[in-house]
Order: C-alpha cells, then sequence, then structure tokens
C-alpha cells in the first residue's frame, strides 16, 4: 500500500464572484460576524460558536474556501483512496489557557486592526491576510490557511 499527502484545494467560486461578494456583503458581515464572536468568546457557553465564527471568518468575507489535507492511498487492489489527516493542534489546556490570559484581548485588537484595513483600498491585502491568520492569534488554532 502506498500513501502519500496532499492538500486539496476547493476553487470555491471565480474571482469576480468573490470580489462582488466581498464589495456587497462580505465587508460588513464580517464585521457584524467579527463582533459576535468576540462577545461570544467572552461567555463560557457561546465560546465554541466563538471559536466556530472565528475559523470562518476567511470565507464569510471573501467566500474563501477552506483547505483540507487528505492522504492518497493506493490499496492493494489498486483503488485510490483519500483519507482526511487532521492538522496537529497546540493541546487543548494550552490553548484555553493562552486564550483566558493572551487571545481575548489580543485578537480584539487584531481583528479590529484587520477590519480597519480591509476597509481601505490600499490594506486590502494586509487586512486579508491578518484575517487568514486570525485563528491563531484568537486561540492558537492551527489550520491550512
Amino acid at each position: 500500500m502506498q500513501t502519500s499527502t496532499a492538500i486539496v484545494r476547493n476553487p470555491g467560486p471565480p474571482f469576480v464572484v468573490r470580489a462582488a461578494w466581498y464589495l456587497m456583503v462580505g465587508w460588513w458581515l464580517a464585521g457584524i460576524v467579527l463582533t459576535a464572536a468576540w462577545f461570544l468568546a467572552l461567555t463560557i457557553i457561546g465560546l465554541p460558536l466563538a471559536f466556530y465564527l472565528v475559523n470562518r471568518i476567511p470565507t464569510v468575507l471573501t467566500l474563501r474556501p477552506r483547505r483540507e489535507a487528505y492522504m492518497v492511498v493506493t490499496g492493494a487492489d489498486g483503488v485510490v483512496r483519500h483519507r482526511p489527516v487532521a492538522v496537529e493542534q497546540v493541546s487543548l489546556a494550552v490553548r484555553l489557557a493562552y486564550f483566558v490570559v493572551i487571545g481575548w484581548w489580543l485578537s480584539a485588537i487584531y481583528m479590529a486592526v484587520s477590519y480597519v484595513l480591509f476597509l481601505t483600498v490600499i490594506g486590502i491585502p494586509l487586512g486579508l491576510l491578518m484575517v487568514n491568520r486570525l485563528p491563531y492569534v484568537f486561540s492558537l488554532h492551527r489550520g491550512y490557511a
């Protein structure tokens, strides 16, 4: 049996659709989702939903599809199968401690700066880069961003 790991990209919508989404919906909807996620993060009950929302901010902003890693396995019967590969995360205890001590306030500043940047024409590239890294700043979440 042969195995290899590949990052599979979903191309998502065409650039024109993503740009139109950003201009008409993404910029204001992302602001609402960012604010809601941050306030949910301040509650114990809303924390899981806050993590979920923060991890999906790039999709809300620009319809950017999520990337996933798959292990491509060729079985003895010659059939090629794709199995999802989990990204190794920092331990939950460390992520929780980081969020309680640093993540909640640093993410608020980071969110505000990134939002202001992607509202300006010249700051859009840096703002988008910052939003793509937001899950890590928020909770040390590692992904294929």
